[in-house]
């Protein structure tokens, strides 16, 4: 047992000083392994999870501001009788923490690692739950080999293969995006704000897309519906048709072709508009440009592309720009009347869209007709709109009515499905709100188109042209082709001696050593892959390494990934909808795809929170200085003030500025309790049963709510709750209630009840109170229903809507007896004289309104 605070003469103990209760017990907690979590079938399990910190500097009050309420709720789910783990660990491969380094001009794993250990003492100082035990740091050997592992199964699956692609390249990373990373109207880099450019490379990917319709499917989980609404989003289906045009020979001249020539896949969202297409398009950067453009042709065609790509995607989509092309001189043939059309370049059509060609129709999509009439085109309506508010023939509806090249046609048929085909061979004449589903059955049985779906999300590209990453596991042979490394041989180490700065190729190109390796298949001379992964790679599954993170026979102990998983309840912020919490879904349903996981999500439950501003309302920033260092914080106040200031001045999910000066206010509640527990109360005093009563129904109202608003994340009103039962404590005492058994429950469960946010406090007050070690042990307390029922209710008197008085009425009241006491009011009977009453509505325990 901790030694007791001694008392002074005037019978106070020693005063709350946080600087010395919390090392005190974060000691004690470390001696006692307290929070370590173990294995209990006669438990239910609760893993609850916070988003892994970067290494890339000091902790800042935002990392306080995401874990601290994480922290208190996973303690109050503990003293709820679940058995929680709740681990931490470090993202620490990536761009994050090789920036740094490199603004430093220190290496990478020095400054990563220099940086882990200062950001575990900071952690330390939250007093939160961790377990230690657990800690997982992912730029250790022993984790990203089974990054490199489950790379080589997702590749043995079929879902990690490598293309040549036109990438985003951040001139200022030196290193390809995923598309995911790229953000902004001006596609900008998501880490260090530069606009992207375009470039060829051979990448590696990640089959996400075969998992489009599954990740739209979110049946089996808890998460914000914000955060539903961005990844339905960003996956973008689309439901259509996928119809193949084919190149037509440039000598055949005659107004029909042939079938033959080279594929043009298209995917249209209105395939009933087929028969009006005049022309095809394809992005600048189209794979079929060299091929189909015609010598004639062939020196505009590459000026065009060269003046196109130096555009971003958002400037060449943007409506109020005009839209720009070239002929390439070539032709296609359209499958469902074998016309012969021909083949135009445009910018705004995108290769990150659809196929990045189109079949261009401009009697019926607003950028195809413009498009046509720059450059007089043909434009054939092929949907005839009811006269009474359709269009005028010959101009096109509003929106896109066919391709996918990023416009919406959804506006385009809700203004034609009145209306009828038009020359459209054997499909002439049938009613626009049939066409679609009529087209698409026509081309299946004439074998020229198929019903299709298709999704705005893009395979994963995980390739970085960067040091400071995850090695992929693979090696280039000349003669075997792409060969994986062998699993005995992992983990593939990334050398330390090493010119580590990026110069927009992989700095592992030009170690002298490191590159060169025999092939695994034919044993003659190879290379290893020199490009390494996305840092979300690592975090893809960094749950799943906490559960064993020193096993070495498998990336998981298995009888801990069946007790522990899925994860239960897991927090962070919101900016990673799109990124992180995507991807870490499509790699546990790939995991369980291949059977290494029984279920298919990977967490149960999610839950956002916001972001702190700085006091001029601006998003905080290291690189402007505009950021809160939690440690002079600490220092001044204590850990637990800090705590649960944070989780009192805003709503968790939607932050706000920070104020300086509000921490105060929670210094002062702390100290409150502390004096509750702490100071000798003052003489006793007649106890009356009503005040008794009184008390506890204050208590159990404060239990019932903060119950309720801790399995809500509603952090703000659990303080503000226990801040007025506190001062309802106060009060009780000083009207000499400190002895009595409502004021002893009272104390007791207030105690309990500030342990989640204040562990430090908490658990010196309950050794003050001579209870056993440790609080963090103890049952949350229930509430008395009975007790916390309330004896009257304030009754809102309403004369035709407008309040006239309050009063309070017993909560057995009756309905009659009700109206009898508003009708008596003398406030409403003013407003009542010379008018007929015409009815009464009355709300149950709310309020009563009289109609006149």
């Amino acid at each position: 047992m901790e030694p007791q605070p001694k008392s002074d003469r005037q019978g106070r103990r020693e005063r709350y000083r946080p600087q010395e209760i919390e090392p005190r017990w974060r000691r004690r907690w470390d001696e006692d392994r307290l929070y370590e979590a173990s294995i209990d079938p006669a438990r239910t399990k609760c893993y609850c999870l916070t988003m892994l910190p970067y290494p890339s500097g000091d902790l800042h009050i935002g990392h306080w501001y995401a874990m601290t309420p994480s922290d208190a709720r996973a303690r109050f789910k503990r003293m709820q009788g679940y058995n929680v783990m709740f681990p931490i660990g470090f993202d620490a491969f990536g761009l994050p923490a090789e920036n740094a380094a490199i603004r430093r001009n220190v290496h990478p794993k020095e400054w990563t690692y220099r940086n882990i250990d200062a950001m575990r003492r900071q952690l330390r100082t939250m007093g939160a739950m961790w377990d230690w035990r657990r800690e997982a740091v992912s730029s250790d050997p022993e984790y990203y080999r089974w990054t490199q592992w489950f790379f080589l199964k997702l590749w043995q699956h079929g879902l990690a293969y490598r293309k040549e692609a036109a990438v985003d390249f951040c001139p200022n990373c030196n290193t390809t995006l995923a598309r995911e990373q790229v953000q902004g109207d001006d596609r900008h880099c998501e880490r260090c704000d530069t606009p992207v450019v375009k470039k060829r490379l051979a990448q590696w990917f990640f089959r996400i897309t075969d998992f489009a319709e599954e990740l739209l499917d979110f049946s089996k989980i808890d998460w914000p519906e914000r955060v539903r609404t961005l990844q339905t989003h960003w996956i973008g289906r689309s439901e259509g048709a996928e119809v193949v045009f084919r190149t037509s020979p440039p000598q055949d001249r005659g107004g029909r072709g042939e079938e033959g020539g080279e594929a043009i896949p298209i995917f249209t969202t209105r395939p009933d508009t087929l028969w009006g297409a005049t022309f095809m398009v394809l992005a600048p950067e189209h794979p079929l440009v060299e091929r189909v453009t015609s010598e004639e042709q062939r020196t505009a065609v590459r000026e065009y592309v060269e003046q196109t790509l130096r555009q971003s995607d958002i400037q060449r989509e943007a409506a109020d720009q005009e839209k720009t092309g070239v002929a390439t001189g070539g032709y296609a043939v359209n499958p469902v009347n074998q016309e012969r059309i021909p083949i135009w370049i445009a910018d705004y059509v995108l290769m990150t869209y659809g196929t990045g060609a189109i079949m261009a129709v401009p009697a019926h999509d607003q950028r195809d007709f413009q498009f046509a009439r720059r450059y007089g085109l043909e434009i054939r309506p092929v949907i005839e709109p009811e006269r009474a508010g359709g269009t005028e023939r010959g101009e096109p509806g509003a929106g896109s009515a066919s391709d996918a090249h990023g416009a919406d046609g959804a506006m385009t048929a809700a203004i034609e499905e009145r209306g009828t085909m038009i020359d459209s061979g054997p499909l002439t004449g049938t009613p626009a709100d049939q066409a679609v589903a009529r087209t698409v059955a026509w081309l299946e049985e004439q074998g020229v188109g198929r019903g299709a779906v298709s999704y705005r999300l893009h395979d994963w590209l995980i390739s970085r042209q960067r040091y400071w990453g995850a090695p992929i596991p693979m090696i280039h042979c000349e003669m075997c082709g792409p060969q994986p490394v062998p699993e005995p041989l992992l983990p593939v180490v990334l050398p330390d001696d090493i010119e580590w700065r990026p110069t927009g190729e992989s700095p592992l190109k030009y170690h002298p050593t490191w590159k060169h390796v025999a092939c695994p298949s034919c044993g003659g001379a190879a290379e290893r892959e020199t490009d390494t992964m996305d840092t979300f790679m690592c975090s893809s599954w960094y749950q799943y390494r906490y559960l064993s993170p020193h096993w070495s026979e498998g990336p998981w102990d298995p009888s801990e990934l069946e007790y522990w998983t899925p994860v239960d309840t897991y927090t962070g912020g919101i900016e990673h909808a799109t990124m992180h919490l995507i991807y870490t879904r499509f790699f546990t349903k790939a995991l369980h795809r291949m059977g290494l996981v029984s279920f298919d999500e990977p967490m149960l439950q999610l839950r956002n929170q916001g972001t702190i501003l700085g006091e001029d309302s601006e998003k905080m920033s290291k690189s402007r200085g505009k950021v809160v260092a939690p440690d002079e914080l600490v220092g001044q106040y204590g850990a637990d003030t800090v705590r649960a200031y944070l989780m009192f001045f805003a709503r968790w999910e939607q932050g706000g500025p920070w104020s300086s000066s509000g921490i105060e206010g929670v210094a002062r509640w702390l100290q409150r309790v502390w004096s509750l527990v702490a100071e000798e109360a003052p003489g006793g005093a007649d106890v009356k049963s009503d005040d008794e009563r009184a008390l506890r129904r204050r208590v159990h109202q404060t239990i019932q709510r903060v119950t309720r608003d801790f399995e809500g994340f509603e952090f703000n009103t659990v303080i503000s709750s226990l801040m007025e039962l506190t001062n309802a404590l106060v009060a009780a005492r000083n009207a000499g209630l400190s002895g009595s058994p409502a004021f002893a429950e009272g104390v007791d469960a207030l105690v309990r009840m500030t342990a989640p946010v204040a562990p430090h406090l908490a658990e010196e007050l309950w050794a003050l109170l001579g209870r056993p070690y440790s609080i963090h042990h103890q049952r949350w307390p229930e509430a008395d229903a009975e007790a916390a029922r309330a004896e009257e209710f304030t009754l809102v008197v309403q004369v035709n809507g407008k309040v006239r008085d309050r009063v309070a009425v017993p909560v057995d009241t009756e309905e009659e007896a009700v109206r009898m006491i508003a009708l008596g009011l003398e406030s409403v009977q003013r407003h009542l004289e010379n008018r007929t009453l015409r009815k009464m509505i009355y709300v149950p325990g709310r309020l009563i309104n009289l109609v006149t």
